[in-house]
């Protein structure tokens, strides 16, 4: 019978359609070229060795010689750096000025990769290099948010092949953002415990949704996934913002982010996927009922019409089978 579920971060429900799940293997992606079989080079990507436009470089690891990780202003931005922040209102028509910062991590030199074959070490240079912009970018009194994510695939959002995240700084807190504080705030109020840390310690005690778990990290599907394969990875230790992650933290969190999408690679055939760093906003960064975690992705769905209207998502998939079916998956060893 088909159940409808609570997520408890955001308070909306998700039906869990039962009566027409699909099997775990089902939703393997058709054969495609796969990220290894195109060229380590391609003299026309922007982000290859070669093709650097200097003047938007912002920050390369390590400082001198051969770069491994660069980030670099976005050449065509959804926001822009310079001017005031300005709130205009019209009647109804509420606007402000689009102030903030758009910038590119080029997670490595190499062409025809991606994290599922990227070494621990060179995940834990791109998260360093969103921890190093982030803490300059916090310094402009005009930034309220950070958002750090990847798109991986053209279904996705992905415009170019070549490795990279991106990061944006925002002068509003985005309301689903807005909605995650509310509830854990409320939560915490009703409860006297951060709502995030909660749902984790549940998980790892039921252990059914459970995917991998090391000393400072745990990924599982949460019990309320909206979508097939939709996975947290959350920290252990309480802290708000993604930005004071300690050093020891970073470096785990590079092998479990690693681990789980080699099993998303080869368990479903390189899906598509975004993954999103979900960090507290600047004026929350030390609010004790808020956790910093990862939100994954996989774009093995559609979103249809009865998402649009209700705002309600119908997931496939069953997150206990889905969490079997990742547990399953044995990856290779020697692919970094």
């Amino acid at each position: 019978m088909p159940e409808l579920r609570q997520n408890l971060a955001t308070r909306e429900w998700v039906i869990i359609s039962s009566e027409r799940a699909k099997r775990p293997e089902e939703f393997v992606q058709p054969s495609k070229e796969r990220v290894e079989d195109r060229p380590v080079y391609d003299p026309g990507c922007p982000f290859c060795p070669g093709n650097e436009e200097h003047e938007l470089e912002q920050l390369r690891l390590p400082t001198q010689g051969d770069w491994q990780v660069r980030v670099v202003r976005n050449k065509y931005p959804a926001l822009r750096e310079d001017g005031d922040l300005v709130r205009h209102v019209d009647g109804l028509n509420h606007s402000i000025s689009g102030i903030g910062y758009h910038e590119v991590i080029v997670e490595t030199p190499i062409h025809n990769t991606c994290p599922a074959l990227e070494s621990e070490q060179t995940i834990e240079q791109t998260l360093r290099a969103f921890q190093l912009r982030g803490l300059a970018l916090r310094e402009d009194s005009r930034v309220e948010q950070l958002v750090f994510f990847k798109n991986h695939g053209r279904t996705a959002g992905a415009s170019l092949m070549h490795p990279h995240t991106q990061l944006l700084a925002l002068p509003v807190v985005p309301y689903d953002i807005r909605t995650r504080v509310e509830s854990a705030r409320r939560y915490f109020l009703d409860w006297g415990e951060c709502l995030n840390e909660r749902i984790r310690k549940d998980e790892e005690q039921q252990g059914v949704r459970m995917i991998y778990q090391t000393d400072y990290f745990s990924a599982f599907i949460p019990f309320a996934a909206f979508s097939p394969f939709h996975l947290w990875i959350a920290p252990h230790r309480r802290v708000a913002s993604f930005l004071d992650a300690l050093p020891e933290e970073l470096r785990e969190l590079s092998i479990i982010l690693r681990q789980v999408i080699r099993k998303l690679y080869f368990g479903l055939n390189d899906p598509d996927y975004n993954y999103v760093i979900r960090s507290a906003p600047e004026s929350e960064r030390d609010a004790e009922y808020l956790q910093w975690y990862v939100s994954i992705v996989p774009r093995v769905s559609r979103m249809a019409g009865f998402e649009l209207g209700s705002g309600m998502f119908i997931n496939s998939a069953l997150p206990e089978e889905s969490a079997a079916f990742l547990r399953s998956v044995n990856v290779p060893d020697d692919e970094a």
